[in-house]
């Protein structure tokens, strides 16, 4: 039995590593990047976000007291959002597409604790890979790290009663990725209304241009995290166990 947790920890070990690590390196592009908000927004999205922080950390500190073995797990889930939103497609001006990778760790360990990991996750690309900002960060894990998150669970949680767990997952992540997209637009949006139209036609323009990359890559993004979980069931079995997460498929 220890071997076998041994090994169990060493495979969700390094299978972060690897995310981290070996991935491709990032394209020189931001999700809202630094000084594009105006001040008075850039203010509004921090004090907006702040309480959510607050109690994802509660969240965060509960689990790791309650279940410390669960530790590797949530690095799986950090580095699998480092990586993916790391991976930016050039998109509106000041903005860029990029999947999210929040919807694992939002069905996993529940939005508030991606609250705090998709949070650090933008302060790490904004303090070491010129992606994003700190001054637009608010405004950047409102959208990511919150919206998306919230999004992903109550899909997941809601598709989950017909019992096609995979199913669930799939539209969790994909659906979080479009409105993650969503919020930023209207973000965007509010803070750049059009001459002609205002906030609405701002929206319309912000959306469907990121439309143009985002949907494509919020079905590559469902993809992805279902073959994960597959991997979770292969490898981190007795952690998805724990967190009573393993469920029978209906035919």
């Amino acid at each position: 039995m220890k071997r076998h947790k041994l090994l169990r920890l060493t495979a969700i070990v390094g299978l972060s590593c690897y995310l981290i690590i070996g991935s491709a390196n990032p394209a020189h592009a931001m999700h809202i990047m630094e000084g594009f908000l105006p001040i008075q927004w850039a203010i509004f999205w921090w004090i907006v976000s702040i309480p959510f922080f607050v109690v994802g950390v509660r969240s965060l500190t509960r689990i790791t007291r309650q279940n410390p073995q669960l530790k590797p797990l949530l690095a799986l889930a950090g580095a699998f959002t480092f990586v993916l939103s790391a991976l930016k497609i050039p998109s509106v001006t000041g903005s860029s597409s990029h999947p999210t990778g929040t919807g694992l760790g939002a069905i996993l360990f529940g939005p508030s604790v991606m609250s705090v990991l998709g949070g650090l996750v933008l302060l790490f690309q904004a303090l070491l890979l010129a992606h994003g900002g700190l001054t637009t960060l608010g405004a950047n894990a409102f959208s990511m790290a919150i919206v998306g998150p919230f999004v992903a669970y109550w899909v997941y949680h809601l598709i989950l009663r017909s019992g096609h767990q995979k199913v669930a997952i799939f539209c969790a992540s994909a659906l979080e990725n479009l409105l993650t997209y969503v919020t930023t637009s209207i973000q965007l949006a509010l803070a750049f209304p059009a001459a002609q139209g205002g906030f609405v036609a701002a929206f319309l323009k912000f959306a469907g241009i990121f439309a143009v990359t985002q949907i494509p890559l919020a079905i590559s993004e469902g993809l992805l995290t279902v073959l994960v979980w597959n991997w979770l069931q292969s490898y981190g079995r007795e952690d998805l166990e724990t967190l009573k997460l393993l469920k029978q498929e209906q035919s």
